[in-house]
């Protein structure tokens, strides 16, 4: 009796919403309520759709300071680590396009290949379907179940098409092949756990724009993907702009404390606690003369400086 009320509902959903069934996506609605606190503009399909000036300023921010901000908020599980890249040197910073990727059973993979070729018009493998929604600006985030042989969601050919799509790179909990190729694509960077010469085998698309688990992070579609050498940031969307503003504030303290240190006009020691009217006054003349820095408001560097834990 347990088991009919509870899958009821469930099956009123899907009854009611067609992406759910034809697409292995969730419904518009599910998507927007689980991003709720993401305020403003959205793809058609609920993905929030993070302003690309905020984008390049993402660029510049660090990791570490990053990580922090959204620690102090309680967001502890945004982070992974220990990837293989193309480049190190190239970072990977966009929106989150989210896939899910299951170890295969025939009936299933069967469904689904027969109903995304011959009702959606799809082709190819179903590792290409979420390539054709990216956008400029997207990050093609894929969770693969970590497989290595025969777990390779890319190679140099789906490269160059998520790169033209979207001008940027991928990061996969899989892997990926075609290494010589894909390091040719200039301004392209993949971070996966490891290459492989396989094909890809025995792996079905299970979501698309769905929540998954990259490691030991959650991933929402739209979030803020942060990719750099040391590792993998998610950044929820509704704080990617708190997060991105209080790093680079971070940046421009670092740099006017190593100057007011070496001069000999504060210690460590003042620069690294809470600051007093005198000090935070040098602070806005130094940052004045840097315009290469930014501009902030004595009111700014107040509400900043209120919830200071660095």
């Amino acid at each position: 009796m347990k088991f009919k009320f509870a899958f009821f509902p469930l099956l009123v959903v899907c009854l009611l919403s067609p992406s759910l069934l034809f697409a292995q996506t969730i419904p518009k609605d599910e998507l927007i309520f689980l991003t709720s606190e993401w305020k403003g503009e959205r793809f058609p399909d609920g993905r929030p759709k993070i302003p690309d000036n905020l984008l390049e300023r993402a660029k510049k921010v660090g990791i570490a300071d990053a990580w922090t901000v959204l620690k102090n908020e309680g967001y502890t599980n945004q982070y992974e680590g220990n990837w293989k890249t193309v480049n190190d040197e190239v970072p990977v910073v966009g929106r989150a396009v989210t896939a899910m990727f299951m170890p295969s059973r025939p009936d299933v993979e069967k469904n689904i290949r027969e109903r995304g070729t011959t009702k959606q018009g799809r082709k190819g493998a179903t590792n290409s379907w979420p390539i054709d929604v990216l956008t400029k600006g997207d990050v093609y985030v894929a969770d693969g179940f970590g497989k290595i042989g025969g777990g390779t969601l890319m190679g140099a050919t789906l490269a160059n098409s998520i790169f033209t799509k979207s001008g940027n790179g991928v990061v996969f909990n899989a892997a990926a092949r075609d290494l010589e190729e894909i390091q040719t694509i200039k301004g392209f960077n993949a971070f996966v756990r490891d290459w492989h010469p396989s094909f890809l085998e025995e792996s079905v698309l299970m979501g698309l724009n769905t929540p998954i688990r990259i490691g030991m992070a959650m991933v929402l579609p739209g979030d803020l993907v942060m990719a750099k050498r040391e590792g993998v940031l998610f950044v929820p969307a509704h704080l990617a702009d708190q997060v991105i503003s209080t790093a680079e504030f971070v940046t421009r303290k670092d740099k006017f404390g190593f100057e007011m240190v070496r001069t000999g006009k504060y210690t460590a020691g003042q620069i690294d606690s809470q600051w007093n009217d005198q000090l935070k006054n040098d602070f806005l003349k130094w940052l004045g003369s840097h315009p290469e820095m930014g501009t902030m408001t004595k009111a700014e560097l107040d509400k900043v400086m209120s919830k200071r834990t660095w």
